[in-house]
């Protein structure tokens, strides 16, 4: 069975301040979110016109440690099976770290062999590792918007279009 995927990024700031950032999430996410991001039983959602539409609700909120998300509803333009995501925890670790934060973040349920894997691993890898870390950083984040203008739109669209022609591919 393959590991779920995950990443991390060491933050200049505090776990309280970094946490709140995490919470902040149409900041460093998406523009458009629409529910509440920060409280246990708050339910989410966005879309990214043509790429990705998903709802999503708030599972776990420790103050400075953890934050934790399941994914209820999701769909994607540029895979075939539906299900991917559907039921995925995605789960924030912050530790505090010499240099300030370290944020580990993991969906679990996100594995190599799923078709979205390429595209949605590369998106969280900007928007934990960039994104986010800017916002906390420098008080602005480079979240998503409902038109897709962020650079991890840039990939779906291709696989988008690559499903739209199966002779295309598409390079992780």
């Amino acid at each position: 069975m393959s590991t779920s995927f995950s990443t991390a990024t060491t933050v200049a700031g505090s776990p309280a301040e970094v946490f709140a950032a995490a919470l902040n999430t149409s900041a460093w996410c998406n523009t458009a979110i629409e529910g509440g991001t920060t409280h246990v039983g708050d339910e989410f959602g966005f879309e990214v016109a043509g790429l990705h539409r998903t709802r999503i609700r708030v599972t776990d909120v420790t103050p400075s440690r953890r934050l934790e998300w399941l994914v209820v509803e999701n769909n994607f333009g540029f895979v075939t099976d539906q299900s991917e995501w559907v039921g995925d925890r995605m789960v924030f670790d912050f530790e505090p770290v010499e240099a300030g934060t370290k944020v580990t973040f993991t969906q679990h349920g996100l594995v190599p062999e799923l078709e979205c894997f390429d595209v949605c691993s590369n998106a969280w890898g900007f928007f934990i590792g960039a994104s986010l870390r800017q916002l906390a950083e420098e008080g602005q984040g480079s979240p998503e918007t409902n038109a897709g203008q962020a650079a991890p739109a840039e990939r779906a669209r291709a696989a988008v279009d690559a499903l739209r022609d199966n002779s295309v591919t598409v390079d992780a």
